[in-house]
């Protein structure tokens, strides 16, 4: 999807297209979570700090974010994917990867199907949707952001080692900011670059990324796509506006911190064995300290109780924090008429 959660906004605010539009906060220590293709020419990015997004678009419009809606949507694109194939993988809530080998209307060809899907999500959610198309997860995912937005870019079999060769190592999925520029240190800019170095040399400067990139160098991506993947935890985080300092502060803030969480177990019907707590300094050190217990989490005396444990073994106090999360893993599925509804009557 394009510029999903700003796309979104605009569609249900009519007076916000066209302008430039941020879903986030707008706050010191917010940040953006989405661009409207109107904020991205001023260079406004996702995980950008919001005071900088401020500063690169003084009329940006900061709107708060609708998860309900989002998911909404998201829910009909993928209903929409299901009528032409049952191998949906999603990536996040705006992305998904579809093997349409043995599509479920027989059109058989994968640039017909794409154009008809773009098409339909236009119809009946009033966006505009982006499609990649390859051979492969690693070349479809490249080609899905070469015609952005309300595109389609194909990248056949037989051009697929020039294209590879010429694609700059930052265009390429995998490979991040960080990992570019050590790459660029070591003289390696491109594809055809990226392709001269053997595997071991690889392993050595990139550890067990380096079979990876020996892989896509050469268009190499045998991963098929999963649908239904299960879900590996359930979490959620806070960046505060003012450093916690004190230790009533943290106390709170993670109490707050799991009465939501325990929520989003709830509302998920799912529940875990481990629990992790992650703290990020003011001066961006992060520690992250985990849990496992013998039972599952049933209650939220029982995730209190086990967060507490976790948080008296650091030393916290005197600390500047900046953010605060919770997160809990190894889920199993829970029977709904096991669940304690009654956890936050009181």
């Amino acid at each position: 999807m394009d510029a999903f959660f700003a796309s979104v906004e605009q569609l249900d605010h009519p007076e916000l297209r066209g302008k430039p539009v941020a879903v986030g906060g707008s706050g010191e220590r917010s940040v953006v979570a989405a661009a409207s293709y109107e904020a991205r020419k001023f260079g406004v990015r996702s995980a950008m700090p919001s005071t900088i997004a401020r500063r690169l678009c003084p009329e940006l419009i900061f709107v708060r974010h609708n998860f309900e809606r989002y998911a909404e949507v998201s829910a009909m694109v993928i209903g929409i994917f299901r009528e032409y194939t049952d191998l949906v993988e999603p990536l996040s809530i705006d992305e998904a990867f579809l093997d349409v080998t043995e599509d479920k209307r027989k059109i058989g060809s994968a640039t017909i199907i794409a154009e008809r899907i773009r098409r339909e999500i236009k119809i009946k959610t009033g966006l505009t949707a982006s499609a990649g198309i390859s051979v492969n997860k690693f070349l479809a995912k490249i080609a899905s952001n070469i015609k952005k937005p309300d595109g389609l870019y194909v990248i056949k079999p037989g051009d697929a080692e020039k294209f590879i060769e010429n694609l700059p190592v930052e265009k390429f999925y995998g490979i991040g900011k960080v990992t570019a520029e050590k790459m660029h240190r070591l003289g390696i800019h491109n594809g055809a670059d990226l392709k001269k170095w053997d595997k071991d040399s690889l392993l050595r400067n990139f550890g067990k990324a380096g079979e990876f990139f020996y892989d896509i160098a050469r268009g190499i991506d045998d991963r098929p796509v999963e649908p239904d993947q299960e879900r590996k935890s359930v979490g959620t985080e806070l960046t505060y506006e003012k450093d916690l300092t004190t230790r009533f502060e943290i106390v709170a803030e993670l109490y707050k911190l799991e009465m939501e969480l325990m929520e989003r177990l709830e509302h998920a019907e799912t529940t875990g064995r481990t629990i992790t707590l992650k703290i990020k300094f003011s001066d961006f050190r992060q520690i992250t300290r985990s849990k496992t217990l013998h039972n599952y989490i049933h209650d939220f005396a029982t995730l209190h109780r086990e967060v507490t444990s976790i948080r008296k073994t650091l030393t916290l106090e005197g600390e500047r924090i900046r953010l605060m999360g919770v997160t809990v893993s190894n889920l199993i599925t829970e029977d709904c008429s096991d669940k304690q509804l009654h956890l936050f009557d009181e």
